[in-house]
């Protein structure tokens, strides 16, 4: 299967969170997902968007916020490792910790020194990652998502 053919099996507002994500248009991304995640109330929607909005922060060189939303990403993508929708969640995680450490060891960074220092990832939908339970990809209606149900 070609990757084209294979990432149309994603929503288009899923691929486009994904593009301005990587473009490092966090705020855009997030708003990009919130109707979506507000018709399946998707838990795994709400933790990206909640991942998005960190970078916002990173942007602004605000550690709080930084870690309020990572610590909201850990607990919020947890049931969802390995991997869903073609994310692999375990990485998420990995830099939702590795973010949260690097701002609670750094304290004196703030503002542009702050935005600088920050990692920020890029997200690849591998369709190999597809576990096939995922309701955002059948267009269903149920009304959470979360995995452990």
């Amino acid at each position: 299967m070609r990757t084209d053919d294979a990432h149309r099996r994603f929503p288009a507002a899923f691929l486009e969170f994904i593009r301005l994500f990587n473009a490092r248009a966090y705020w855009e991304s997030h708003e990009v997902l919130e109707q979506p995640w507000r018709v399946h109330r998707s838990d795994f929607y709400q933790g990206l968007i909640i991942f998005a909005s960190a970078f916002v922060h990173a942007q602004r060189g605000n550690p709080v916020g930084i870690r309020k939303q990572m610590a909201k990403v850990l607990k919020k993508l947890k049931p969802y490792q390995p991997h869903y929708m073609g994310i692999d969640v375990q990485m998420v995680l990995r830099h939702a910790a590795t973010c949260t450490e690097f701002v609670l060891a750094n304290p004196q960074l703030r503002g542009e020194a702050l935005t600088a220092a920050v990692s920020y990832p890029e997200l690849h939908p591998d369709p190999r990652l597809v576990r096939g339970d995922e309701p955002e990809l059948t267009g269903s209606d149920e009304r959470k998502s979360d995995p452990s149900r």
